[in-house]
């Protein structure tokens, strides 16, 4: 059974297997902000979700991170629809995300209603990867 709720600093070790992208430091804050959330199945954790805020303004899924024998099961659509109620309860009227454009995530964003909005280069920077697709939903398009 989906659960979903805010991390905790006690969270930390268990994140940390799972997000190999977020100093120490910045975790932190997302406890302290309630910006990160543990997706459990019963009491189980099987992943983490977490998001920023784009230009102070828009709410920025920045991961989510399924174990993967739990992938494909519906639980990432669950913890994104609980995320997306949420950001539309605290007002806001535009969420986003990315992806990397040669992972299969963006099928799954835009089954959920996500649109392509634009891309990210980040070839010879010290964060070089592939292209990363940016993408928005719309509170005007639910």
């Amino acid at each position: 059974m989906f659960k979903i709720r805010y991390a905790l600093e006690s969270d930390k070790s268990f994140w940390l297997t799972y997000d190999k992208h977020i100093s120490e430091n910045e975790l932190l804050l997302k406890f302290r902000d309630r910006r990160g959330y543990i997706i459990s199945d019963e009491d189980k954790p099987i992943g983490v979700l977490r998001y920023n805020l784009f230009l102070d303004l828009i709410p920025f899924l920045t991961l989510l991170y399924l174990d993967e024998s739990y992938r494909g099961k519906g639980f990432g659509r669950q913890a994104m629809l609980f995320w997306e109620r949420e950001m539309w309860g605290l007002g806001y009227k535009t969420i986003m995300t990315s992806t990397q454009v040669d992972e299969d995530a963006q099928h799954f964003y835009r089954k959920l209603g996500y649109k392509d909005r634009g891309s990210l280069f980040l070839d010879n920077t010290s964060f070089e990867q592939p292209q990363e697709m940016i993408m928005l939903k719309d509170a005007a398009w639910r």
